[in-house]
């Protein structure tokens, strides 16, 4: 299964963002994340429809924040790009007339989905305020005294 770095890219650029002032172009978020800005805006039309950004045309345009960083959450944004999966398993119902199967299947469906309620949880307890203090921290520590 291919993994979804999104979120991740995301939650970059959104702090980022408002480090800079809340506001960015395609082509800027495109090169940060050294992809095209078809893609950018492709993605960060999401989190527009989601009330995260708003964007505007033309010379002087681009995408805005139009939340604080600490009314959003990580949640937020990964329901925003349209929940992808989390988890790169999955059951396989190959011989599903199996008991044994079944069996096996019912257990990981039950572990998958409590697995998943608990990633929701604490995605929705985390906000890109809260990302954006830490990377304020990680500079901080970096620096020679």
């Amino acid at each position: 299964m291919r993994r979804d770095g999104r979120l991740s890219r995301m939650l970059h650029v959104l702090v980022h963002m408002d480090k800079r002032g809340g506001k960015a172009t395609s082509e800027t978020i495109a090169l940060m994340l050294g992809t095209n800005p078809v893609v950018v805006r492709r993605t960060m039309g999401t989190l527009k429809a989601a009330g995260i950004v708003s964007s505007e045309g033309g010379h002087g345009g681009g995408w805005t924040l139009v939340r604080d960083l600490g009314a959003i959450t990580v949640r937020d944004v990964y329901l925003a790009l349209g929940a992808p999966p989390a988890l790169a398993l999955e059951a396989a119902t190959d011989h599903s007339s199996c008991p044994v199967e079944q069996s096996a299947v019912a257990a990981l469906e039950t572990i998958f989905g409590e697995t998943e309620a608990f990633m929701l949880l604490r995605m929705g307890e985390i906000s890109l305020a809260d990302i954006g203090q830490d990377f304020e921290r990680r500079v901080r520590l970096a620096q020679p005294r």
